[in-house]
Order: C-alpha cells, then structure tokens, then sequence
C-alpha cells in the first residue's frame, strides 16, 4: 500500500481529537495516545456540540466519534463536524449491537471514514484488542501504515479487579509488527495485467472490500443497474451483527436480492450474497449445481470472513468465467485469491487509490500485476457491465 501523498510530504503528528461522554473511554485513549510518537491528543469532548465547536479551533486529522452521548448524539454531529473540518476522518465508536450496527452504517453513508467495535465500559481496562485497532485504523486512514512502527504497549497500572475482554471476530486486517519505522518508500506505478487475456463470458462475480466498504459496495452496486443478473458474492470485512444488518440495507437499496449467505444456499442469478461475519464463505465446487460453503477454519490474513478464501473457490467452481473485483480496504486480503483468478486466466479488478478510503488491498493487488483494471467506482461497474455483454471493458 503506498503512502497518501499529502502526508508523505511531512510526518507531523497526527491531531487526534476524541469525542465520547464516558469520561473512562476519554481517559484510556488519551493515555493509549500519550505512548505514540506519531500521534498527539489535540482535543476532548464530551457530546456532539462541544465537539462541533473545538473542531473548528482545533483542525484535527482523525476524530474518535461516540454515537450516543447527551446534547448531541455522534450521527447529530457528523454532518457538522466533516462541515467544520474538510477532510476530516471520523472513526465510529460503535456498539456490536443491532442498533449499533444500524446507526454507524448509516453514518458510513453520512461520511464517516470507518468505525470500530467500543468493549463494554466495565471491562475496557483490558481492551488490548480494541487499542491495537484503533492506532492501526488511524494510522492507515492517513496514509501512515508504511511510515511508524506498529502499537507499543504502554506501562498500564495494574487494575484493581483483573479485566478482560473478549476479541470481537477481526474485522481488518492486522499487520505484523514493525521492528522500527522504516523511510517513506513509494512503491512504482502498478503494472496492468494485459486485458487480452481476460474471460468473454463471466457466471459469477466476487467482490472483497475492508475499510470504507460499505459505502463503496453501495455505489458499486447500485452501478451495475437493475438488469443485472449474475450473481455476486462479497465479503466485507465486518462482526456478524454488522454483516445482517448490511445486507438488509442493501436489499432495500437495489432491485436484486442481497441477504447474508447461509451454508448450502444455491448460487443463483439475481442475487447477491453477504458472508456473514466470523465465517469463511466460498463455493462448493459441482458440476451440477454451485452451492455456498460455510465454515470457521483458522483465520486468513487475521480475517474471517477473508477475501482469499472465496477468491480462490470461485476460480476452483468457476475458471475463467469468475471476474474478482477488491475495493478498498486496509491490509493484503484478495491479493492471493486475485492470484488464483489470474492463473485460471479470470480477471480481476480493483478500485482506485485516489477513490479509495485505503488503499491496501486493491494497492497490494495492483502491485503484484493482478489487475487488469484500475478504476474508481463507477468506471469499475461499468466494466462489469461490459465483461456481462461479452465485451471488453474500454
């Protein structure tokens, strides 16, 4: 994934502001920041309007956003607050409940930049997980994943009860420790994979999106139009509460069906298949008859559900009549499976930096030479599109 030009020019700290009412939540990220020489706490708020008004002295680069607080709720503030501060990366801090996932997907389409699962308040003592999330997410929203080493663990003071708190199922990738930050190093330009040898005839679509997913699916989809009859399986790195509701949200949106995928479902036309969250999903290879696979095998890329998995199956189930499509998101997932698609002689496709919330999947895929095409949203289903009529994309 290469470094967001704009901060490849000066690695400043980045301004972090934290806007959350529990006073407990305010204080331990607080203390997680103080630990980051990369990172400097610029600002506190305690609801939706206080945060409204110190944005505007303050200018952060990432804002942690509660969703419900006093005076003025998270989804309340967010139009104000990306108002008050152009460019401004807002992380949600959301609950793994329904609600939760149903008010931060609708502030993913408002503009917030991502979210991250928030432990329950009285265990948050031991939230290493969520720590180790978090720095990585703002770090990767600002182009800085290539720069800083990874999260060091603060010297804690010893609880006066033993926390702990269970890992939700990863929802991104986590990358491996860094020993020391390394210069800012711009990888070369992505060499396109020639189109020529590209499939005529697609029977099945697979997509794979991670950070700024949901919003990107939505616009993806939508692209394709109501005529679209292939059936499309994705996995969107998300908890399985996140996974359910995203999928009734995009049923409501399109004319296709979307619903989350169910062990043994038939792969049929004019639907589209969410995997659901903390299962791997791919397709059972028939002859006869394709059918979806679910299952809890080991993580992949410290993912489940992991892009590669079904990338791969759908080479297996579908040879060059699959076309793989990465959208943005952080980390290396799909880059494998986009592999096994082009050694079957399927293409693939992937969203394009500038368009991108990070560029880290569809980067590492473009890096390894697997992308036949790179383009934002809209160009990448209108070459859906086109490889549905049998055409070669423009």
């Amino acid at each position: 994934m290469s470094l967001n030009p704009h901060t490849a020019a000066s690695l400043r700290p980045l301004k972090i502001m934290i806007v959350d009412d529990s006073a407990v939540v305010r204080g331990l990220i607080s203390r997680w920041l103080e630990h980051e020489p990369d990172m400097v706490l610029a600002g506190l708020a305690s609801d939706g309007a206080k945060g409204v008004e110190k944005v505007k002295e303050i200018q952060p680069d990432v804002l942690i956003l509660d969703i419900e607080m006093p005076n003025m709720g998270g989804l309340e503030a967010l139009p104000k607050l990306l108002a008050a501060k152009p460019g401004l990366k807002v992380l949600m801090a959301s609950t793994l409940t329904t609600r939760g996932a149903n008010v931060t997907l609708r502030a993913l389409e408002l503009g917030a930049a991502d979210y991250i699962p928030k432990p329950d308040s009285t265990r948050i003592g031991g939230a290493d997980g969520f720590r180790t999330e978090l720095l990585t997410k703002i770090r990767a929203l600002c182009g800085r994943t290539r720069s800083w080493p990874a999260p060091q663990s603060p010297a804690a003071p010893t609880p006066e009860k033993p926390a702990t708190l269970e890992r939700p199922s990863v929802l991104t990738p986590r990358p491996a420790p860094m020993a020391a930050p390394k210069p800012v190093i711009t990888p070369a330009a992505p060499i396109l994979r020639p189109r020529s040898t590209g499939p005529k005839r697609i029977d099945c679509l697979v997509v794979g999106a991670s950070t700024g997913g949901p919003p990107a699916l939505r616009a993806f989809l939508l692209g394709l139009g109501p005529d679209w009859k292939i059936p499309v399986l994705i996995v969107q790195h998300m908890p399985a509460t996140f996974t359910a509701i995203l999928a009734e949200h995009l049923d409501k949106a399109l004319p296709q069906k979307v619903q989350e995928a169910k062990d043994g479902m038939l792969i049929e036309s004019r639907n589209i298949y969410i995997a659901p969250g903390d299962w791997h999903m791919t397709i059972k290879n028939d002859p006869i008859v394709k059918q979806i696979k679910l299952d809890q095998g080991p993580q992949v890329n410290w993912c489940r559900p992991a892009v590669d998995p079904l990338f791969k199956s759908a080479a297996d189930a579908y040879g060059n009549h699959a076309l793989g499509v990465v959208l943005t998101g952080m980390g290396h997932d799909g880059r494998d499976g986009a592999k096994a698609l082009v050694d079957v002689n399927g293409s693939v496709m992937v969203q394009d930096e500038a368009t991108s919330v990070v560029w880290g999947m569809p980067g590492a895929v473009a890096e390894a030479g697997l992308a036949e095409i790179i383009k934002p949203i809209e160009g990448l289903s209108a070459a859906c599109k086109a490889f549905a009529r049998g055409e070669r994309p423009n």
